[in-house]
């Protein structure tokens, strides 16, 4: 256990959440010595996503403010499906967030004590081993409103419960032939109290503990006493525990029993239960999104279409853009679908303190200045970051021939476009005030070229920068600026609640979660544009840095990106501007 005494008074809990205002309680009544210790458990089966981002802000996030600890422990019992990558994964993104974690832990670090703990309820008479398939023991065990059946094998002697248990770690067990189960109340009105699992033989080696274990516990079963074994204080878990936590603290009051110590409420660990990370256009399960890893319908876990942490990251978005959003949503007692547009707004605010401005051209059509001096360059001024000056400037080459956006030139436009169209002044951002004067087409009709004068008198910084045009339009000199692959992202999935319209998929057609998913997914999520166009300072930036292309967005540097091939992901506009 931890020593981590927290001297916190009864103070005004105006303005917490209902989990902080327990804790502040708990602390200010001395429950358990005064301490206050939080884990998070994921299982390494996976990468972690925006969801557990919620639940890491507040484990991590409230040890922090209360002087308490919070331990990284994986819940590392069903070697199935874990993995070490996974659990370096993990360790990154919690990192990458801005946490750290007072010890790691593993759920195997307790197997021999959780063993002798089932021995002992065996002995006790409160745990037997049950020979009936999955499917008889799922039968029996009846429904909310109707009483389940006892086992067979439930009153079988203490003695050839022990035995058979112990057959179980031999490895001569077949899977699926044996389980220890609880003995508790087949009459229950809780489900989860009729007879629990609480363990089951895989013969399997574990990728800790070797070919030690061939019977593992099961997650109820390990949960409450793994958070018991570290001094865990306040165990924090989403709602679909709220069912579970009668059983939790039942197996930490037999534990207890069985040390010889009393099951007072003020010394153990307590779950509090909280609402789920949910939000709209998005998928989040780590079943579904390894399915769409191993099926190649994205490039890898990082995909920047992903949910997952390490998606986000690559995409752009910055960790105190997260942990903002997951602050300003809080956390209540029900669940809810949030709009996905409420974090890009902060990703979005975040970004803006953060982010270099750069010009970058996406659609490029060239622009020649006619009374420009040929061969003449000038070296203008951009600022790197208005929000923060301290961050300084950089030069951008100012030549005769530019690239502009093709979209900010209209040959006939209307009354109220403010960009650029034959006889109209524009000012080119850190530059001079232009006219243009007409344009150049190919023998298909399209413009190839733009023509237009500058006046030198008003360059920025100039007495005459002063004369006011309505539009300022961002440019590139032709002849000094690096190509570029620009990666623009949109939502994967159609479906505002991708997971529920997955199920109904599933349940009409009697398809695979892969098959359903293909349904749903966005066609059009991956655009790729290959001839862009970007400052040449910024190939010297180190991969997923925060950049801002103006009037675009925001984007980053994708870890693909290299000196000979520039790769920049798009990880949100200037403004909100999806209708839903």
């Amino acid at each position: 256990m931890t020593d981590n005494n927290v001297n916190v008074e009864a103070q005004d809990t105006r303005g917490l959440n209902f989990i902080e205002e327990k804790v502040v309680k708990d602390l200010a009544e001395g429950k358990n010595g005064g301490r206050f210790q939080t884990r998070f458990p994921p299982e390494p089966n996976g990468y972690l996503h925006i969801g557990h981002a919620k639940a890491i802000a507040l484990d991590f996030g409230l040890a922090k403010k209360y002087g308490g600890v919070c331990n990284l422990r994986f819940d590392d019992t069903n070697p199935q499906k874990e993995d070490t990558e996974y659990m370096e994964a993990i360790e990154q993104d919690i990192k990458w967030l801005g946490y750290e974690w007072g010890n790691i832990y593993y759920a195997s670090d307790y197997f021999q004590q959780l063993w002798d703990f089932a021995v002992a309820l065996i002995k006790q008479d409160r745990a037997y081993v049950d020979e009936q398939s999955a499917e008889q023991i799922a039968q029996q065990k009846g429904t909310p409103t109707q009483p389940g059946q006892d086992s067979p094998y439930r009153n079988r002697p203490i003695e050839e419960s022990l035995a058979l248990f112990e057959k179980m770690n031999s490895g001569t067990v077949q899977p699926g032939t044996m389980v220890l189960r609880a003995k508790i109340d087949m009459a229950n009105p809780n489900m989860h109290f009729r007879d629990p699992i609480m363990y089951r033989v895989l013969n399997m080696p574990h990728i800790r503990t070797g070919n030690k274990w061939n019977a593992y516990p099961m997650y109820d079963f390990a949960h409450g006493e793994s958070d018991f074994f570290e001094g865990v204080t306040h165990s924090l878990c989403t709602l679909e525990f709220v069912v579970h936590r009668p059983l939790y603290d039942l197996f930490v009051d037999w534990l207890k029993e069985t040390r010889g110590e009393t099951p007072l409420d003020d010394n153990r660990p307590r779950q509090t239960e909280f609402n789920k990370l949910n939000l709209n256009y998005t998928l989040m399960s780590k079943r579904n999104l390894l399915a769409l890893v191993q099926n190649g319908e994205v490039s890898g876990w990082d995909d920047p279409r992903m949910p997952t942490i390490c998606g986000f990251r690559r995409r752009g978005y910055s960790p105190e853009g997260i942990v903002n959003f997951i602050n300003k949503i809080g956390y209540t007692t029900y669940d809810a679908l949030n709009d996905f547009a409420l974090l890009e707004a902060a990703i979005r605010e975040d970004l803006n303190m953060r982010a270099t401005r750069v010009s970058a051209v996406l659609n490029p059509v060239k622009l020649v200045i006619t009374n420009y001096p040929e061969g003449k360059t000038e070296e203008m001024e951009a600022v790197n970051n208005p929000e923060r000056p301290e961050e300084g400037t950089h030069t951008i080459t100012f030549s005769r021939e530019l690239w502009i956006e093709r979209e900010d030139f209209m040959e006939d436009a209307p009354k109220k476009f403010f960009r650029m169209t034959p006889g109209k002044e524009v000012r080119l951002k850190n530059a001079y005030i232009i006219m243009c004067t007409g344009c150049t087409k190919d023998e298909n009709g399209n413009i190839v070229e733009i023509q237009a004068t500058y006046d030198p008198d008003t360059r920025s910084g100039l007495p005459g920068a002063d004369r006011k045009v309505k539009g300022t339009l961002h440019w590139l000199s032709a002849n000094h600026c690096l190509p570029a692959e620009v990666r623009l992202y949109e939502r994967m999935w159609t479906a505002e609640n991708p997971r529920d319209e997955l199920a109904r998929i599933m349940d009409e057609q009697k398809c695979t979660p892969i098959e359903a998913m293909r349904q749903m997914k966005n066609p059009d999520s991956l655009h790729v544009l290959t001839n862009c166009f970007i400052e040449p300072f910024v190939a010297e930036l180190p991969h997923l840095s925060y950049l801002q292309f103006q009037r675009i967005g925001y984007f980053n540097i994708d870890p693909d990106s290299n000196a000979s091939h520039l790769v920049f992901n798009k990880t949100v506009g200037l403004k909100d501007t999806k209708k839903v």
